[in-house]
């Protein structure tokens, strides 16, 4: 069988120092906490959760670089995985993803508090930790392998739903339960939770590189910050916002397809949001045996083999809620 010849994305943004960033405001490093002293909530905007996911990154240095403070609450700013941002390489874009493992896949209490575990994400994620312990409402800003829609991840619970429907933008909004691989910030502690008013959005903004990502970027953080009553429209560029969608489609994951050796290859070029209307369709292969849809109308979420290798998650299958 022909395998897909993976397309060369090219890099339409520049990616900016985040030296000024690095000495923070609380001794860690690249994460700075304001607190109005009113009360309010503790909103927290997080980029660099993959160290090539660069729209987050500009979104996050440009508050900082327009002095924005919480009028409620506390507002934290920070750069998640800054030790693979800075080892990316325009020749090799996606090998910046993390340095030892995912960062967003060691979201557990048992894999944090393992002393014997050790890399430069767990060392991250420990240090990030008891600030991610107090934080009410996260907004982790991510981008994607593919060119695709825009979309907002929202995990399995309702409570998350309810919170992507409230932002209103993306048009497409994924519930899901995670990777088989390891839990992800966005599912920590109280976020994921279905008895703690604590919730979580991840935003994947666009392609990695594409300029339009960095536009979403910066409309879903001004969204999510207005959401949460920290900030007021004043206190943001007005050319942050873009006109909403009407409406959002939910897309319910039932299932991941997780490669379990190199040999795994899709059956057409997919990039993501693709509909495929009859049960029983191929979409790829696994070791040599068929994958097929197993519901009409079923969607493929964020398939890619940019990242193919035993355990990962090739692509997500869903069904339409609405």
């Amino acid at each position: 069988m022909d395998t897909v010849t993976l397309p060369a994305y090219p890099i339409d943004v520049a990616f900016p120092d985040l030296s000024p960033y690095a000495a923070g405001n609380g001794g860690i490093p690249y994460l700075t906490t304001y607190d109005s002293g009113v009360p309010g909530p503790h909103v927290m905007v997080n980029a660099l959760t993959h160290g090539n996911e660069v729209c987050g990154a500009i979104a996050v240095a440009d508050l900082l670089d327009l002095g924005v403070r919480p009028r409620r609450g506390r507002l934290t700013l920070a750069f998640a995985n800054v030790d693979a941002y800075l080892r990316f390489d325009p020749a090799h874009p996606d090998a910046s993803r993390f340095v030892d493992q995912d960062l967003n896949r060691v979201w557990t209490a048992a894999i944090l508090d393992d002393a014997a575990r050790d890399s430069s994400e767990l060392r991250r994620a420990r240090q990030l930790r008891p600030v991610l312990d107090t934080v009410d409402f996260l907004l982790d800003l991510h981008s994607m392998h593919e060119r695709c829609a825009p979309l907002s991840v929202c995990g399995p619970l309702d409570k998350g739903i309810a919170l992507a429907r409230r932002l209103g933008t993306p048009v497409w909004i994924v519930s899901d339960a995670g990777h088989p691989e390891g839990r992800r910030m966005r599912d920590y502690g109280g976020f994921g939770a279905p008895d703690s008013a604590k919730n979580a959005l991840l935003v994947e903004c666009g392609q990695h590189w594409e300029a339009a990502a960095v536009d979403v970027a910066r409309d879903v953080t001004a969204r999510f910050l207005l959401l949460h009553g920290v900030v007021e429209p004043s206190d943001l560029p007005a050319a942050w916002l873009q006109t909403p969608p009407a409406a959002t489609r939910v897309v319910r994951v039932t299932e991941p397809v997780v490669a379990s050796s190199m040999d795994f290859r899709f059956a057409a070029d997919y990039t993501g949001l693709e509909i495929v209307r009859d049960a029983g369709t191929v979409i790829g292969w696994r070791d040599g045996e068929p994958v097929t849809t197993p519901y009409p109308d079923c969607v493929l979420v964020m398939p890619s083999l940019r990242q193919l290798r035993p355990g990962v998650t090739v692509v997500r299958l869903g069904r339409l809620l609405d």
